[in-house]
């Protein structure tokens, strides 16, 4: 509130202070595939801003080493499983109700299988599906209940290739992001009004394991200096975590700056 004194009166005019930053000090953070690349990078930097942090993979001695650099800066553990288990997909949604509380779900885990249609084998299409789709929309459907009491936020990373399929030996890959991409629209629209916030995040090429191969499948040279880091989209990915409640962002793209590839 601020007073103005004039000559005869006193006028009194109210000023909305703007909403506070969301502070990630002490949330509770489910991050899959935090074992490398992206879903690892994301992981630590929740962990910069003190976030305690559940750190879910397949890799035991990888998700080891995520969660010994991330205990740096805050509490960490690691939960290792397949997420194509229901039942072990379970035992983590039980572990996570026990304790009560989450406030961010960020699903960063994901196959590809490169393959023209005409030689496509279907079982490659349906561990794409069992692991880029129904893993992440189960996930999300267990969590909801411990989302919504704390008002919580639902990050998913997809693919350029989610948005437009671009690539001939990507269509099985593709059809899945494209998938993903509706589950998080969907899911806004449902969980917006309840104070959740839902966002995409779609990339170009990263300097992961998975694009590394992608690289030698291709027959070119593999320079991660020309891609995106892993640790640029952290980055971002925080800082919309951390904005105030007053302010949603849905999608953003990214890309690399140099297109040399």
């Amino acid at each position: 509130m601020i007073i103005e004194q004039t000559g005869k009166e006193e006028i009194v005019q109210d000023q909305q202070l703007p909403a506070p930053a969301v502070c990630l000090q002490g949330r509770i953070a489910v991050v899959t595939g935090a074992s490398s690349g992206i879903g690892r990078a994301i992981a630590i930097g929740l962990s910069r801003k003190g976030a305690h942090l559940c750190a879910v993979g397949r890799n035991r001695s990888a998700l080891a080493e995520t969660v010994k650099v991330a205990e740096q800066y805050s509490h960490a553990s690691a939960f290792q499983l397949d997420l194509t288990v229901e039942e072990e997909l379970q035992r983590l949604v039980e572990h996570l109700e026990k304790a009560g509380k989450l406030d961010v779900l960020i699903h960063c885990a994901g196959v590809m299988y490169p393959s023209l249609t005409e030689r496509a084998r279907v079982e490659d299409l349906d561990l794409q599906y069992a692991i880029n789709v129904r893993a992440p929309y189960l996930l999300s459907q267990r969590l909801l209940p411990l989302l919504t009491a704390a008002r919580g936020q639902i990050v998913f990373t997809n693919s350029s290739v989610g948005l437009t399929a671009k690539q001939a030996d990507l269509g099985q890959y593709s059809a899945t992001k494209h998938a993903l991409k509706a589950i998080a629209d969907s899911l806004r629209e449902e969980l917006n009004p309840k104070g959740i916030r839902v966002i995409s995040v779609y990339l170009g090429r990263t300097a992961t394991p998975l694009q590394e191969a992608r690289f030698r499948e291709e027959g070119k040279s593999y320079r991660p200096e020309l891609l995106l880091q892993p640790e640029d989209v952290a980055s971002v990915v925080v800082q919309m975590l951390m904005l105030p409640s007053t302010a949603e962002v849905t999608d953003i793209s990214m890309r690399p700056m140099q297109k040399a590839y």
